[in-house]
């Protein structure tokens, strides 16, 4: 990542990727990677921050976003 640059506590409040898990036997499920262009350099959220809170502090900047869906599946 750039200088200056980290990575947020997930919804585990874990500051990292953890990876699809989906349940044995329970369907696919959908996954997001989402990427946001702002228009500013530094958005101005602490590295403890939530996604909510960044989403929230986020939401006046976004000029333009891409969603990237894919599904995962465990079989029974």
């Amino acid at each position: 990542m750039p200088g200056g640059a980290f990575q947020l506590p997930n919804d585990a409040r874990a500051a990292r990727f953890i990876g699809a898990a989906p349940p044995a036997g329970h369907g696919p499920h959908r996954y997001f990677t989402v990427v946001h262009a702002l228009d500013v350099d530094t958005i101005g959220v602490p590295a403890d921050a939530t996604p909510a809170a960044l989403g929230f502090t986020m939401a006046g900047h976004i000029l333009g976003r891409a969603v990237l869906t894919a599904t995962a599946e465990t079989p029974a």
